[in-house]
């Protein structure tokens, strides 16, 4: 038994990591995009902000029947928690950027900075606690929701969870749930000391 919860672990943190390293990817770009573009960015945002409305299930069943890219198994799985990871990143980096003071600015213009140089030696270290902390928000969400894979032959901890609703057996819950809350206790944790590490090295 502890070597199943052992291998389901394994599972649930290799899907999460997958799926909020790509969204990390993907994201900080689109909200560096979104500051950039300010009209088109709110209609990126508002896109951003209905996919995390769809509930997780149904986003598992929307993903299935996709060509390519769905299926049942782990890489529907990471799909879909990309797509829900994609707001918390998305946001946090678009309000961390618009929040470096106009001054800062001003001055990186006046020493000769050209937007290049502006974003990656100026906003982006300024915003860097910020986006931190969506990172943060979309880690631990992320290995929420990502009990949701077994439904869909993702393996992970939700496999003792629906095996133990289907069977009536708090020990099977039990076993896939608390690991997984204690996967997202430690997480919270290891990025919250990160912020705090990043957000007291940033010169306010």
């Amino acid at each position: 038994m502890t070597r199943e919860i052992l291998r389901v672990t394994g599972e649930h943190l290799l899907i999460v990591l997958a799926a909020v390293g790509a969204a990390v990817v993907i994201a900080i770009p689109l909200g560096i995009w979104c500051t950039r573009h300010t009209r088109a960015g709110r209609a990126a945002l508002r896109v951003v902000d209905v996919i995390q409305t769809i509930p997780s299930l149904a986003m598992f069943g929307f993903l299935i029947p996709v060509p390519f890219i769905g299926g049942i198994g782990m890489r529907t799985a990471i799909l879909a928690l990309i797509l829900y990871s994609l707001l918390p990143i998305v946001r946090n980096t678009v309000t961390g950027i618009r929040g470096v003071d106009p001054k800062v600015r001003e001055a990186g213009i006046a020493m000769g900075f050209t937007p290049r140089q502006l974003l990656f030696e100026v906003e982006l270290p300024l915003a860097l606690p910020s986006i931190i902390a969506g990172i943060r928000i979309a880690t631990v969400v992320g290995i929420g929701v990502a009990t949701i894979a077994a439904a869909v032959g993702g393996g992970g901890l939700g496999t003792f969870i629906f095996r133990g609703v289907a069977m009536v057996d708090t020990r099977l819950i039990l076993a896939g749930a608390l690991p997984a809350a204690a996967l997202a206790i430690a997480a919270d944790l290891v990025f919250t000391a990160v912020e705090r590490r990043v957000r007291g090295a940033v010169p306010s």
